[in-house]
């Protein structure tokens, strides 16, 4: 058959249901192809960028890669940013790029370029790839897709990018119908090193769990949430794993790291005991003094990538497995639950009662960002996936909102990019069908992405859009105002914003604006107003609202801002 209409059928088989998308001449094929399948739709989008981060979100949502295609040149290199989010968000996607014909590529000439728009997009995304593979011959392409799959979703998942010559697209190759293609075997732990873990547990007074995004990016979360509940040990999180345990949960301590609740990380100094699940222990984790995050603990370590135990935190005790693995391994040593320990958590229930979040922006004018996050998800009970563009707003989320079991949280965590929510959401629609998604945004980054609207309605997407507009960069204008006497160079001084209830309407998207906590209830009630259709809410807050606590750069994590004062400049 057709090269391209295998990749189509191939596609399928996987169950893969939705391709997104900016046409291009050097995926026509392709294109053609998809169309012709049935079973799996083109979702035609206004930008690669979004087409990569929508790729993002369906495979988070789904587990099956999320597939987003390009043509050569500027199509596949703006695909970057997304795929580099899904690298270090450890997200399983394929990408597909088309490329000029195999006889207008410049080999070993010393020439910049032969083809018209040839640019070597597997050499610039090999280092944000599991692997960046060149198709070099039609009969080449069924092995190279099936282990572009395989690697995706192999151990610790992540994007593959696959680079076709459009005159390959349309050879003849011989492939048989395929089969599903299944990852590798995961990585066990050893018995020794489980018993080891539970004995230091039996030992410790104070213990903890920190979950990290290794737990979504598993598919362990049913496994953890039986495990944690025999170990029956408080539990923090970190920003990518602020939805493994539901709000309310008797577990559930809180978000750590720069921008935490400040009794999860005043927790975390009290412990005596830490076991780390999936998570990479970064500098906004930890801080940048990791001697005192060590200090006067022992410290598990379980993670599927080796590289990433004993990196940046040393004498951390390793286990190096799959999650899914080690949740069963540690569940089936397990004989009962284990008993609570009454003292500690009463301690940290203390530490709450104390430094409650909806108290660190206590005199605020107009809506506090915090308390209209607990607003928020109370009143979205039908979302699927708040899914948070990145700045201030997305630490007042991930601070505040109360998640229902089931709904998940999603975000830009080590890319950080601008302009995810949105496109992140419409992914997270097509991999939802009928379920309402809420994209959290800042008036910065929601004009990264803006275009997308039209990608919204055009699929009749019932997507809630908040955009927390305080008329700046407000993270960036937050760092200007600690470390460069306020001058506020580009975030709040030679910026501005639309009037986004206006851009909506122009889209023909309902929208609404509110700017006192009075408005609150009647802007919340027209979001949900029609739960099927899409809605754009612009919430005004204070342009000087800084995301507190925030910790002091260089001290322990318990030192937080504004009570305490960073001794110097943070670098991340």
């Amino acid at each position: 058959m057709k090269a391209s209409d295998h990749v189509a059928r191939f596609l399928r088989v996987q169950g893969v249901k939705h391709v997104y998308e900016v046409v291009g001449g050097m995926i026509t094929h392709l294109v053609d192809s998809i169309h012709r399948q049935p079973g799996v739709k083109l979702v035609s989008v206004h930008h690669e960028q979004a087409a990569a981060f929508a790729a993002d979100a369906a495979g988070r949502v789904t587990g099956v890669p999320g597939v987003a295609m390009a043509t050569s040149g500027p199509g596949a290199t703006n695909l970057l940013t997304g795929i580099g989010s899904c690298y270090f968000d450890s997200s399983p996607a394929v990408f597909i790029t088309g490329q000029v014909n195999l006889h207008e590529q410049k080999g070993r000439r010393k020439i910049r370029q032969l083809g018209f728009q040839e640019t070597d997009i597997a050499a610039m995304a090999a280092p944000v790839t599991k692997a960046a593979f060149r198709a070099r011959k039609a009969a080449e392409l069924p092995e190279l897709l099936e282990e572009s799959f395989r690697l995706a979703i192999s151990g610790r998942p992540g994007p593959v990018l696959l680079d076709i010559p459009m005159d390959l697209q349309r050879h003849e190759v011989r492939a048989p119908r395929g089969r599903r293609v299944a990852p590798a075997p995961p990585s066990r732990p050893a018995k020794a090193e489980v018993a080891a873990l539970l004995r230091a547990l039996g030992a410790a007074k104070r213990p903890l769990v920190l979950v990290g995004g290794g737990v979504r990016a598993s598919r362990a979360d049913s496994a953890a949430r039986r495990c944690l509940e025999l170990l029956n040990v408080p539990v923090v999180h970190s920003l990518m794993a602020v939805d493994v345990l539901p709000a309310g949960h008797p577990l559930r301590m809180g978000l750590i790291g720069s921008y935490a609740n400040r009794w999860a990380n005043h927790a975390v100094g009290r412990s005596d005991l830490l076991i780390v699940l999936g998570s990479r222990l970064d500098v906004r984790q930890t801080g940048a003094d990791t001697a005192s995050f060590k200090k006067g603990r022992e410290i598990f370590h379980v993670d599927c990538d080796a590289g990433e135990i004993n990196n940046r935190v040393k004498g951390c005790r390793r286990i190096d497995a799959d999650l899914s693995a080690f949740f069963e391994a540690a569940a089936a040593a397990l004989p009962a639950k284990l008993p609570a320990r009454a003292a500690w958590a009463g301690e940290i229930a203390r530490l709450r009662a104390r430094w409650p979040d909806v108290a660190e922006l206590a005199g605020l004018r107009g809506i506090n960002p915090n308390v209209f996050m607990h607003e928020l998800s109370a009143r979205s009970a039908r979302a699927g996936v708040f899914v948070a563009d990145v700045g201030q707003h997305q630490m007042w989320a991930a601070q505040s909102l109360d998640l229902r079991a089931g709904q998940r949280f999603m975000t830009s965590g080590g890319m950080g990019a601008m302009g995810f929510g949105l496109p992140a959401a419409i992914g997270a629609a097509f991999a939802q069908p009928g379920r309402a998604q809420v994209v959290i945004a800042g008036d910065g980054g929601f004009q990264l992405n803006l275009q997308e609207l039209q990608t919204v309605v055009r699929n009749k997407l019932p997507i809630k859009i908040v955009i927390v507009n305080n008329r700046c960069h407000g993270m960036v204008r937050q760092f200007q105002q600690s470390y460069f006497k306020e001058r506020y160079a580009s975030t709040f001084w030679g910026y501005s914003a639309p009037d986004f209830a206006a851009v909506a309407r122009a889209y023909g998207i309902g929208s609404a604006r509110i700017a006192g906590p009075k408005q609150v209830a009647q802007g919340l009630s027209a979001l949900w107003r029609e739960p099927q259709a899409p809605f754009l809410l612009e919430v005004g807050v204070e342009t000087f609202a800084n995301v507190y606590p925030k910790m002091a750069f260089g001290l322990p994590m318990t030192e937080m801002e504004p009570l305490a004062k960073p001794v110097a400049m943070e670098g991340t």
